[in-house]
């Protein structure tokens, strides 16, 4: 077995995306010969939580925790914010659809105090906690998963002191994120943030990424090996759901929807379509399973669909599985920003084993479109491309009138999670064969 020490912020009963990527890595490791060992804050600011989780965490995992300093009690006294709001990077100024000065603020310390992240303060103590285990404690491989980018410090520090072989694990980009250009940062700050970035594809072993844009983006900042190891689904996960029989045409979106997420094509054509079809207003009903910013509430009310809006505002993991499947289409929505061609939320995955059709709003040559083509699971429309999302939402209407409504989904079973993780474990053992 290959022992290897996993340094990840969001962890079991934290709920979200960020946490399924390596709780399913680490749910299958043992099949491959990789024993993982978790260091994980004790005290996180949830975005939200999900004890259903913890029943998949493996029995017998040593799991390492310590308790860490995070400003997010300040921002939210500063911003007005209650104790117990939960907050999102994405969502930091969706508080009013005009930020206040207060926000702006505190945003901007976010960006150029903070750096890499919010999380920098558990960087230091996290070094000597994990330094000192290490000591009495031999592992094979050391591996960070960000954001939060600050766990891919932790795992440099390490590095540069035991030499033990360090593996980056991307979730998403550092300074090309969709939200990167909303932190106000100064200069300084963001030659700070390229600065870190590059530190850390050039000093670890090996690095992994989610997406084929990933790899390119990245590779034009250090050119040098990339495995592309995407999210999944986990086949125990997918039940064979009984959908309960109902008129309504359910469009459902699980997850976010941000200020650049917010689908104002979708809406406007969904406008146009209710004023003109008398069956489609009456059984239309679009379910959102997550937070919402402000600005797309307003969208919603600008295009008169407010009464046809459905909010979620979470469900446990399993339960969200068995919404997707329940849906009549299910809601893509890739944000509007310069790295759209990159994003590929883990979300896809689920959507392709829930066998329900796609309906995806995102560049057409980008890596969502890809994975949906090659896998004939619906169809990508551009951002402002209202004459064929119209054209393809009453074609889908009548094939659900007609009780026609299927998705035909192929090639899917290269992003199961058992899958991945073998690949995953592949690149572990590969760079840690040679003994220190």
């Amino acid at each position: 077995m290959k022992r290897v020490l996993i340094i990840t912020y969001y962890w079991p009963p934290t709920g979200g995306g960020g946490v399924q990527r390596w709780l399913k890595f680490v749910k299958y490791f043992r099949n491959f010969g990789v024993e993982p060992i978790i260091f994980t804050p004790e005290n996180p600011e949830r975005p939200s939580t999900d004890d259903s989780l913890l029943d998949e965490i493996p029995n017998n995992i040593k799991i390492i925790t310590n308790n860490i300093w995070e400003p997010y009690s300040f921002y939210k006294q500063f911003t007005g914010r209650k104790k117990s709001d939960k907050i999102q990077t994405a969502f930091l100024n969706e508080k009013k659809v005009k930020s206040s000065l207060l926000e702006n603020i505190a945003i901007w310390i976010r960006g150029n105090i903070f750096i890499p992240d919010a999380r920098k303060f558990w960087i230091k103590p996290s070094v000597k906690l994990l330094s000192d285990y290490l000591n009495i404690n031999d592992v094979d491989a050391i591996i960070s998963t960000g954001p939060p980018h600050s766990a891919h410090l932790i795992a440099y520090h390490l590095k540069q002191n035991t030499n033990i072989p360090w593996l980056a694990d991307f979730r998403d980009p550092w300074t090309n994120i969709d939200y990167y250009r909303d932190l106000k940062l100064g200069k300084r700050a963001d030659k700070k943030h390229h600065h870190l970035e590059k530190l850390v594809l050039q000093k670890a072993d090996s690095v992994s990424v989610i997406s084929p844009g990933m790899q390119k983006e990245f590779k034009s900042i250090v050119d040098r090996k990339y495995h592309i190891i995407q999210n999944g689904y986990d086949t125990e996960d997918i039940i064979d759901h009984k959908i309960t029989e109902t008129n309504d045409f359910v469009l459902s979106h699980i997850g976010s929807m941000s200020k650049t997420r917010t689908p104002y094509c979708l809406l406007e054509v969904l406008s146009e379509i209710i004023k003109e079809n008398e069956s489609f207003e009456k059984k239309l009903i679009i379910k959102n399973v997550g937070k919402i910013d402000t600005h797309a509430l307003e969208s919603f009310k600008k295009n008169g669909l407010t009464n046809k809006l459905e909010l979620v505002d979470y469900l446990p993991h399993n339960e969200v599985i068995a919404e997707q499947q329940s849906a009549s289409m299910l809601l893509l929505l890739v944000n509007d920003t310069p790295n759209a061609k990159l994003i590929l939320t883990g979300k896809i995955f689920e959507y392709l084993a829930s066998k329900r059709p796609i309906i995806c709003v995102a560049p057409e040559d980008g890596d969502a479109a890809k994975v949906i083509s090659e896998c004939n699971a619906g169809k990508t429309f551009g951002f402002n491309e209202k004459k064929k999302l119209k054209k393809y939402i009453l074609e889908s209407f009548e094939n659900f009138e007609s009780g026609n409504l299927v998705a035909n989904s192929k090639n899917t079973e290269q992003y199961s999670r058992e899958h991945l993780t073998k690949k995953m474990s592949d690149v572990i053992k590969e760079i840690s064969a040679n003994d220190r």
